[in-house]
């Protein structure tokens, strides 16, 4: 009697540091998809908000950073999340994304039209954002010129640059006209 209990306490105690590891494992995914550590500009798909501690928030120009505060708290205020899907990125990173889309679109100059190399793109240098989710994009189409928020490019409804007071430019059509 006493080896059956001390095997089933031994498979008591397997099991439960078995059930221990698991929820550890499940938690710590939960919080590297929620938590940015990385300093290359990444960014979670949902997002981040304005105080996340992220060098794609923390390395923005802080007109844009400002502008983006102030528009932010006004849409919070009608019941509108606005999440940075993409801010500063490091050159390595934007070229990273740029040679993804030439081996999707097949070219350069396929893949400009919709990311810009490191050497033009505002997201190196911190000046341009990209909001969503939807409702976002919509509200800062709306509203952003408010704060000095231009949408730049015609087929990019999330990409977001702070302009002078001169109120918003004619969009561009995509990211080959830059």
């Amino acid at each position: 009697m006493t080896t059956r209990i001390v095997r089933l306490l031994a498979v008591a105690v397997v099991s439960v540091s078995l059930i221990l590891v698991s929820t550890a494992c499940r938690i710590g995914d939960v919080s590297r998809s929620l938590v940015d550590t990385s300093d290359n500009g990444s960014l979670p798909d949902e997002g981040v908000n304005l105080d996340s501690s992220s060098a794609a928030i923390t390395r923005l120009d802080p007109d844009l950073l400002d502008a983006l505060r102030r528009a932010v708290a006004d849409a919070r205020s009608q019941n509108i999340d606005i999440r940075i899907t993409s801010g500063w990125r490091s050159r390595d990173f934007q070229q990273s994304l740029f040679a993804d889309a030439v081996g999707t679109y097949g070219s350069e100059d396929a893949a400009s039209r919709f990311v810009a190399s490191p050497d033009k793109s505002k997201h190196v240098t911190g000046e341009a954002v990209d909001v969503g989710p939807t409702d976002a994009m919509d509200w800062m189409s709306r509203n952003g010129s408010d704060y000095g928020l231009c949408q730049i490019f015609a087929n990019e409804l999330w990409h977001y640059e702070l302009v002078a007071d001169d109120g918003c430019p004619d969009l561009l059509p995509d990211a080959s006209a830059l």
